[in-house]
Order: C-alpha cells, then sequence, then structure tokens
C-alpha cells in the first residue's frame, strides 16, 4: 500500500505566509522560503504553496518565489493560484515546481486540465476544489472561496478526473481553519467514486484529525497550514503518532 503522505500549505500574499479561518482574517506565518525548507528538513512528504489572492486579483504566481523554493527544499512542492493557461504551467516548471495546482481556471475552462495532461502529464495536473457544504449540498467556489458555481464537488471532481487531473486536493470552507476535523465523510465519497489521489485539506486541529482523515475518510495525504505553521503538531511526533496508529507513513 503507499504511504499517506503528509503536506504542509503554504498560503501567500504579498511574500508571506498567511493562515485565516473559514478563508477570511488572515495573520501572518513567516517566510514562505524558510518554513518550506524547515518542512522538508523535518520529514514533510511534500509542500504546496499558493498565492492565495491571485486569481482573485488578476495576477500570475510569483516565479521568482518558486525559484527560491526550489533552490531550497529537497522535496516535490505544487504551486498554485492565478495559474490558467499552459505558459502559466510552463513557467512554473521551469522555475523549479513539480506539480502545479488549478482551481478557479479549470472551473471556468475544464479543457485546461486535458491540455496540462496532455502537455505535461496527468502527474502535473493538481485540481483544487474549494467546496462549502450548504442546504443544496457541497458547491464548488472560484476566486479563493469568494464566488459560488453552479457545480457540485462530485460531479466536478469525477469531470477532473476523466480529463486528466493527477489528484484532487478537496478543502471543505466550512471546515477551514477550525481546527475540528477533515470533512470525512466527503473524503471517503471522494476516494470511492475517484480512480486518482485525493488530499485532504481544512480542519486539522490535531493528530486524531489526521489519523482520521486517513482511516474515515480514506484520504491518501492529508494537507494541513495553521497547526504546522504555530508549532501546534511536529511533523516527526505526528508521523510517529500515525505510524503507531498503524497508518503507513514515511518516517
Amino acid at each position: 500500500m503507499l504511504a499517506k503522505r503528509i503536506i504542509p500549505c503554504l498560503d501567500v500574499k504579498d511574500g508571506q505566509t498567511v493562515k485565516g479561518t473559514n478563508f477570511v482574517n488572515l495573520r501572518q506565518a513567516g517566510d514562505p522560503v524558510a518554513l518550506g525548507r524547515a518542512y522538508s528538513e523535518q520529514g514533510a512528504d511534500e509542500l504546496v504553496f499558493l498565492d492565495i489572492t491571485a486569481s482573485h486579483e488578476g495576477r500570475k504566481t510569483f516565479t521568482e518565489m518558486v525559484q527560491r523554493v526550489a533552490a531550497e527544499v529537497s522535496i516535490p512542492f505544487t504551486v498554485g493560484g492565478g495559474i490558467s493557461e499552459l505558459k502559466d504551467v510552463e513557467k512554473m516548471l521551469s522555475a523549479g515546481a513539480d506539480k502545479v495546482s488549478i482551481n478557479s481556471a479549470a472551473l471556468r475552462n475544464p479543457k485546461l486540465i486535458d491540455e496540462i495532461a496532455y502537455n505535461f502529464g496527468s502527474q502535473v495536473c493538481v485540481v483544487a476544489i474549494d467546496a462549502r457544504l450548504d442546504e443544496n449540498g457541497w458547491t464548488c467556489y472560484l476566486n479563493g472561496g469568494r464566488i459560488p458555481t453552479e457545480r457540485g464537488l462530485f460531479e466536478w471532481a469525477r469531470e477532473a478526473n476523466q480529463r486528466g487531473a493527477g489528484e484532487i486536493l478537496f478543502t471543505s470552507m466550512n471546515h477551514d481553519g477550525v481546527k475540528a476535523g477533515f470533512a470525512n465523510d466527503a473524503l471517503a465519497r471522494l476516494a470511492e467514486d475517484l480512480t486518482i489521489p485525493v488530499i485532504a485539506s481544512g480542519g486539522a486541529g490535531s493528530m486524531e484529525h489526521f489519523r482520521d482523515a486517513f482511516t474515515v475518510g480514506h484520504a491518501d495525504a492529508a494537507l494541513a497550514a495553521s497547526v504546522f505553521h504555530f508549532g501546534e503538531i511536529g511533523i516527526p511526533e505526528l508521523k510517529e503518532y500515525l505510524r503507531s496508529e498503524k497508518i503507513n507513513v514515511r518516517l
């Protein structure tokens, strides 16, 4: 069985790592390059860097930061935010990223998934989905959780899978930053529906929450931000705990 992955996520705004609750009330968490290097040294399996206001403000992800990260870390990392065409993907990969994450651009132009998979390989294409559970079920959102769409989480994830996405990064907006656990029911349904790995995001507050994402939610990887950024959970300790719970992780 493939090892489960632990992935720190660094939301970047104006060159600094930030973290909020339910996608708002951001506070600073430090230099993204230094944090990335520290997580690499602590045993994180991968990293995700998201330029969280790029789509909203119509900017492109900062290539220079990606180059600095590539020079400092020894583990794979994904870059997202403002990636809307193939030349953006090429720029990020050339700067040293291993994968790109697309969210708003994929919802607006689903064929972008096919194009990235065809030109660079499915393994490069991470489709991120920000969804909120309301009275109508799970609704997908654009532009960093600002604009609701007509798309539902499960049907959109299935389409992304069929178009050639390599992974789905699902963030529950209801759970984001609340630290009460991941959206395990939705994760389990995604794991059952899809043929590609699912990354859990939104809700990590304790080591048990990571365990549950893997055992109840059947996620392939678990992503978190504030519990790592603010020293609440150490990656080596988390991995030792997961191993004690019979979950296959790389130590």
